[in-house]
């Protein structure tokens, strides 16, 4: 009998053995929005709802939330913390500052490993040394690094597998998003689009890192397909050549996917959004600047561009188009939802990339009168900054105070869609600037914007109260703002919303809250002891239900935030994860 109890123990552990040397599969990503046990994708799943069936946690319980444990990342390494965790089998991986990754025991935050990138001196993140996350494939962690290199590591010691060169940091490129699975393959962008670097989708093999296809996101550049020995062949180039770019300004046109981007299974197609056309200065390349401030859609297996959706042509103001488009499910139709920088919610059909509407998410906006039946942009002229050359000196062209500023109604903070409420869960921003162009010309590695501004608080008559941020619960359907929370600081960090019925958001000022999602009420709030510019997460573990999410205050808003930037001075940096379960009785 101990023979045979000791064979089946034996057997048990080869089982379990082979499923952990199995890793995770395109399947298992595939399900992340359907399982509780793992998260295994940025987006808690790669639709991007951020949306939990995890029901433990309820209106009625969550003041009994309290923290199970806190690690620090330790170092003077602080700077701002944007990464989502992935949790797998009881392990934590998480990106931090500087292109750090830690491993932790998601149960008890012991350390298991860390890695430290080494970056050069010269790299050029436009906005904080952030990271956002990282992908999870068999047994490996990838994630992008500020020297514009991705690298895969191993998820039990933290070795590198593989690590393979994105393009050169010295020229503006860096990356910072999280890589994401889809069909298979890994997929990721590149940051860069303030130094007139070329955007682009690249899918590469996650075992080995080797490329399979690259799609430019500028008309007139040549798309790849890559053998197994690395050998390219031409794919066609994307759009047409000059068709929306007059002259040579394509060549450093922009339009960088810095945010990454979603996918659907049901449609076989990954989505990016793109960034501001190169230079800033819109009057020295008129056209449409395709395919700049865009959602493309992309099919995985080939890397075509099967359609895509232009929210600003031409555009003036650095509404970046890179917003996450996250898809649901809508009037028996497959959808899309995206919150842009421009101030436009647009929803689109996700199949084919057809407008059905769009509105406002934000009360201040004034650089456009409206969206016309196509979606497209009616623009106030007098709110476009004025052409330099037809000023006395030639030197700065007019000014004027354009809303949203360009850091956006909504930046790099994911938003949430819940299936049982059908709302979106928007992290949104009223805020104005004052801008204007100047002369530019393209030098390698240096800043190529041809633009002034300066960030400004609004007047509280014009918006409704003496606030920035607000998270707002909006209905495709209607366009209607459902009900709102509002925040003195600008909201850099994401959403998440469960079965449950709560959505849980961060804010500068340090506080992870909870709301009611269907009516908005908060019902908790701790304070993590810095600023919140992440999304959180949410998993279940041993029959509890835990909440995450790292903090350390940074970003965009301390750069580039202007009279924004002194307002909240006082917010203090740090760089930690902070999780969260209920109370026992």
């Amino acid at each position: 009998m101990k023979r045979t109890a000791l064979a089946a123990l034996a057997l048990t552990a080869c089982a379990h053995s082979t499923i952990a040397y199995a890793g995770v599969t395109d399947a298992d990503i595939v399900n992340d929005a359907k399982t509780t046990g793992n998260v295994l994708s940025w987006g808690m799943g790669t639709e991007g709802q951020r949306f939990s069936p995890l029901k433990q946690i309820t209106p009625k319980n969550v003041k009994r939330l309290v923290p199970a444990w806190s690690y620090s990342y330790g170092g003077e390494k602080q700077r701002g913390q944007e990464a989502q965790p992935l949790v797998i089998d009881g392990k934590m991986f998480i990106t931090a500052s500087y292109s750090r990754v830690f491993a932790l025991d998601a149960k008890t935050g012991k350390r298991l490993w860390t890695y430290e990138h080494r970056l050069p001196e010269g790299i050029m993140p436009c906005c904080d040394v952030i990271n956002r996350g990282a992908a999870a494939f068999d047994n490996l962690i990838i994630y992008a690094t500020l020297d514009a290199q991705l690298i895969a590591l191993d998820q039990a010691t933290g070795k590198v597998v593989w690590k393979e060169k994105i393009d050169d940091y010295q020229a503006g490129y860096s990356s910072s998003a999280a890589p994401i699975i889809a069909g298979g393959l890994l997929l990721t962008g590149v940051s860069g689009g303030e130094f007139g670097i070329i955007g682009r989708v690249e899918a590469r093999d996650p075992k080995t890192g080797k490329m399979v296809w690259m799609r430019p996101t500028i008309e007139g550049h040549m798309g790849y397909r890559y053998d197994a020995d690395g050998n390219k062949t031409e794919a066609g180039i994307s759009g047409t050549t000059n068709a929306t770019w007059p002259g040579d300004l394509w060549k450093v046109g922009g339009a960088a996917t810095w945010l990454g981007g979603t996918y659907d299974a049901k449609t076989g197609l990954a989505y990016f959004g793109t960034g501001n056309p190169a230079p800033w200065n819109s009057h020295l390349r008129p056209g449409d600047n395709l395919y700049s401030c865009s959602t493309v859609a992309i099919d995985v297996k080939t890397g075509e561009i099967k359609w895509h959706f232009q929210s600003t042509p031409n555009d003036g103001w650095d509404y970046d188009g890179v917003n996450e488009f996250v898809t649901f499910d809508m009037g028996g139709k497959r959808m899309g939802g995206k919150a842009d920088r421009n101030g436009f919610f647009y929803v689109l059909d996700a199949n084919t990339g057809k407008f059905e509407r769009g509105f406002p998410f934000v009360k201040a906006l004034n650089w456009a009168k409206g969206l016309d039946e196509n979606g497209r942009p009616i623009y106030d002229p007098a709110n476009r900054p004025g052409d330099p050359t037809a000023s006395g000196d030639g030197k700065k062209g007019n000014a004027v105070f354009a809303t949203p500023s360009f850091l956006g109604g909504k930046n790099q903070m994911p938003m949430a869609y819940s299936p049982d409420t059908g709302l979106f869960y928007v992290p949104s921003n009223e805020w104005g600037m004052e801008i204007w162009n100047e002369p530019i010309t393209y030098k390698k590695g240096a800043a190529y914007l041809g633009a002034g501004f300066t960030i400004k608080t609004l007047d509280a008559k014009d918006i409704g109260g003496d606030y920035i941020g607000a998270l707002r619960a909006v209905d495709p359907k209607t366009g209607k703002i459902v009900w709102e929370v509002r925040n003195n600081a600008p909201l850099w960090g994401g959403a998440m919303v469960t079965r449950g019925g709560l959505v849980f958001w961060g804010t500068p000022e340090g506080y992870l809250k909870a709301a009611d999602a269907k009516t908005g009420k908060e019902v908790w709030s701790f304070q993590v002891g810095t600023g919140i510019v992440a999304p959180p997460i949410t998993w279940d573990q041993d029959g509890e239900q835990y909440v995450a999410v790292t903090a350390g205050w940074g970003g965009a808003v301390p750069l580039w935030g202007g009279d924004v930037a002194k307002k909240v001075a006082y917010l203090n940096q740090g760089g930690s994860m902070w999780v969260f379960k209920l109370l026992k009785d």
